[in-house]
């Protein structure tokens, strides 16, 4: 007889931006086979060394999960959500990053917004312990079972929280980003300095400046603005040098 065929693993689909897409990807494809679609025209490549993970242009529809995963562009975010409403039945959920704009606002693009859950998507998070899930008034406890148990096979412990823009961890780390680019503007110290000071004082892995640089400023900036246009409370108020390097494109380089 012949040898027996491994069983399929479950497919969960990925689409958004390039940085949030592959983090997520990876960490996925551990346990599921995973289909991925960028935002960026050109596309990307799969994953170097990971069979599990394949770019396609087409909404797979049998899927357990899909995942969209965009923090910085309102319309790309937005067009991805009606694509996948389109295209998936209505019993499969979709986990969508919502840091930047909440599933209140998400609610009202899809003609089904009891399958939305959201969580925190942003670098350098998703590889954590711990993801945050933000349902929205109308999601379902099926939806929201669905998305913990797919979290919970990568090995990730859920926390749920309030439907806010930028949750609680995005939020805090974003403001630290940002301070230290108001103490910078101000000359208080060099990014070295703000750096060492935070990591030995508080036992961060990074500085701000560093954690900012790895995460990317745009990122950070559309976190900080997407706080202070839903606040309005001027604590949230970007730095002009954040906005600066998020323009530019930069990372600032210690």
């Amino acid at each position: 007889m012949g040898a027996k065929k491994k069983p399929s693993r479950p497919k969960i689909f990925v689409t958004g931006e390039s940085v949030l897409v592959d983090e997520v990807a990876s960490v996925c494809s551990r346990q599921f086979d995973v289909r991925t679609r960028y935002n960026d025209v050109k596309g990307r490549r799969a994953l170097p060394g990971s069979r599990s993970i394949r770019q396609t242009n087409i909404i797979p529809k049998s899927v357990l999960l899909a995942i969209e995963a965009t923090n910085t562009s309102t319309e790309e975010k937005k067009k991805n959500l009606m694509d996948l409403d389109d295209a998936l039945p209505l019993v499969t959920p979709i986990l969508t990053s919502s840091v930047t704009v909440s599933i209140a606002e998400q609610a009202t693009w899809t003609r089904f917004p009891q399958r939305l859950v959201g969580f925190a998507a942003f670098p350098t998070l998703f590889t954590n312990n711990l993801i945050e899930l933000a349902p929205g008034v109308r999601t379902t406890r099926e939806s929201i079972d669905r998305a913990k148990e797919v979290l919970f096979r990568t090995g990730k412990q859920v926390a749920v929280v309030q439907d806010r823009v930028g949750l609680v961890l995005p939020r805090i780390l974003c403001m630290l980003i940002n301070e230290a680019c108001f103490a910078l503007m101000e000359n208080v110290a060099s990014p070295q300095d703000i750096d060492t000071a935070m990591k030995l004082g508080t036992n961060y892995p990074w500085g701000p400046i560093e954690w900012g640089g790895k995460i990317g400023m745009r990122q950070v900036y559309a976190v900080i603005k997407s706080i202070h246009d839903d606040l309005g409370e001027d604590r949230y108020r970007p730095a002009p040098l954040l906005k600066q390097l998020a323009s530019a494109g930069e990372l600032w380089k210690n």
